[in-house]
């Protein structure tokens, strides 16, 4: 067989090719950077991590394209004569080697942009068995050199690369799979033209001879196929992904401690069973979170001292980005902000949060005209109200559960997790309860959160009877601010009403005018506006909560995992 002349400077398109489609594909990347670039620049070596690692993803990326589309092109016949010492056999293992490293430098650029570390390392490698390869099939020296200066590049990137997980485990979206097909797909094609005059047949294909350049094309293009076969059922066959770890009783105990001198009552959400907890090397102060999709979800900001939150805040993101996820922090206060967007991260508005004075509670005066009205109606129709200590529920605990299951049913609705509480044994026997009793029987309850230093009392669970009368839970949360008053406590927390408070005008955020447009057309599914006028019965203080996240695209998927985080999955999003 016969060397085609039709393409006789090979390695002037192959590297024009290459120079083109790097120029072309940085570019890109840049353009789509431009805002990481000058933050880097003003911010330093923090932002380096965010561009870096796509950086030399593409430069894997452009390796593997070179490797498959020099390997599918004959090589310059004078070369040949200059190897013709090397054994046959090392000449036709190192033609197919060098075809199977370029197809594996196309998969490992995606690990090498989610910075793994096994990636890291493949590609070193890959690049090394590049060099010797290229050299040896046919003493390659142009593609010897770029590829030496592409290891040049990665190895001393090292500290970029710190994710420990598996690259079967990593999601490759559509554009990334295409970008590997398009590329081997059209290396076989460059290769069929530059052989036009090759008779496929079985004796083309284990045709072995130091000019037989073709049979060895058709070898490594059925390698390289062979390759991202094995490659795509080893991801169909991967385990699922590692249970996020739930607290150990050592951890619950930490966190009793923590909890008992925290200001917020909502760290008590933490008890639910759950969640996990990411605590700091102290064991001072601990962040609680779930896990859905690739979002990783603390809620609220930190439970810690004011100075120890920055600590966890950093090492939260840290662990969310090692395994790949989205660090995410769901109803923040406004506080802590500057630390959230320092980390690169963006903030929008979810609402707004009740809180009543209790200093300046009472039932007097012409604005408390209608709670005072409805208080008495109650009292009056023989209603009595009661605070039972935790050591006392047990007796009572059946009851309260009938309560709980009748709501359920009444309201079509199921239990709720995350940043709700459930009815459990375990979690009402926590907290105070708050009843209701008429004639002896309970008809409304509402467990009650209790802050540290005296902060705040926050209403979880608020269930009642289907015979229950109109206005049984505001006379419930009345008796209950009251208790709480006569107890020292500062503020009573009526929870959040989400899209509230989010304005419009010229310069709001695209997301405020969704928001808005979600509050307006979804009032049929749920009461967004009835919740607030409800809060607002009391004349609470109203103060801001905030999700913070990465922005863009990802935003919709992050709402959508909280969503089924709160819900148990998607299907309780729609079910209520």
């Amino acid at each position: 067989m016969t060397v085609p002349t039709a393409i006789p400077a090979r390695h002037h398109y192959v590297l024009a090719f290459t120079v083109a489609l790097a120029v072309g594909y940085i570019g890109i990347a840049l353009f789509r950077h431009t805002a990481p670039i000058q933050r880097l620049r003003r911010l330093g070596g923090d932002r380096t991590a965010a561009i870096v690692p796509r950086l030399l993803a593409i430069l894997a990326f452009l390796a593997g394209a070179l490797l498959l589309f020099s390997g599918a092109t004959p090589a310059i016949a004078g070369r040949l004569q200059w190897i013709r010492w090397i054994p046959l056999p090392v000449v036709e293992l190192s033609h197919f080697m060098d075809n199977l490293a370029g197809v594996m430098l196309l998969i490992l650029a995606r690990g090498v942009e989610r910075r793994l570390d096994v990636a890291y390392h493949l590609t070193i490698g890959m690049l090394v068995a590049g060099v010797v390869l290229s050299l040896l099939r046919a003493l390659d020296i142009e593609q010897a050199l770029v590829l030496s200066l592409m290891l040049a590049t990665f190895i001393p990137s090292r500290k970029y690369f710190y994710r420990r997980s598996s690259l079967i485990e990593e999601r490759f979206s559509a554009s990334w799979i295409a970008a590997i097909l398009l590329v081997t797909l059209g290396s076989i094609a460059l290769g069929l033209v530059s052989y036009a005059n090759l008779h496929i047949s079985t004796e083309t294909f284990f045709h072995f001879s130091r000019h037989a350049q073709a049979a060895r094309f058709l070898r490594a293009s059925a390698g390289v196929l062979a390759t991202l076969i094995v490659f795509a059922v080893l991801r169909l066959m991967r385990t699922a992904r590692k249970p996020v770890p739930r607290p150990t009783q050592a951890d619950l105990h930490d966190a009793h401690a923590i909890i008992a001198n925290c200001p917020q009552a909502a760290a008590h959400l933490a008890f639910l069973g759950d969640k996990s907890f990411l605590f700091n090397e102290r064991r001072s102060g601990f962040i609680m979170y779930g896990v859905h999709g690739r979002s990783w979800v603390s809620l609220g900001d930190p439970i810690s001292a004011p100075g120890e939150a920055t600590e966890l805040i950093r090492s939260f993101i840290q662990l969310a980005d090692q395994n790949g996820g989205w660090p995410v922090f769901y109803k923040v206060a406004p506080t802590l902000l500057y630390v959230y967007l320092d980390h690169g991260l963006n903030v929008v508005k979810l609402g707004e949060e009740a809180r009543v004075s209790l200093a300046e509670f009472s039932l007097e005066g012409p604005n408390r005209r209608n709670l005072r009205r409805v208080w008495r109606k109650i009292a009056d129709d023989g209603y009595k109200f009661e605070i039972v200590q935790p050591e006392n529920i047990a007796p009572i605990l059946p009851e309260l559960r009938a309560v709980s299951d009748e709501w359920i049913r009444q309201k079509q609705t199921r239990e709720k997790s995350f940043s709700l509480g459930a009815f459990t044994d375990y979690y009402v026997t926590q907290y105070p309860v708050a009843i209701a009793r008429k004639d002896g029987r309970i008809v409304a309850f509402s467990n009650a959160w209790i802050s540290g230093q005296h902060e705040e009392v926050e209403a979880d669970l608020m269930r009642y009877t289907a015979d229950a009368p109109p206005g049984i839970m505001r006379f419930v949360l009345i008796e209950m601010m009251l208790w709480a008053r006569s107890e020292g406590f500062r503020w009573f927390n009526l929870g959040m009403a989400s899209l509230s408070g989010l304005s419009i005008h010229r310069g709001a955020p695209i997301w405020n005018q969704l928001a808005v447009a979600i509050r307006g057309y979804g009032e049929r599914f749920y009461n967004f506006q009835g919740i607030r006028e409800f809060k607002q019965w009391f004349h609470p203080e109203w103060d801001p909560l905030f999700l913070v996240s990465p922005g863009g695209a990802a935003r919709p998927v992050i709402l959508a995992n909280i969503a089924s985080l709160i819900s148990g999955d998607l299907q309780g999003v729609i079910q209520k």
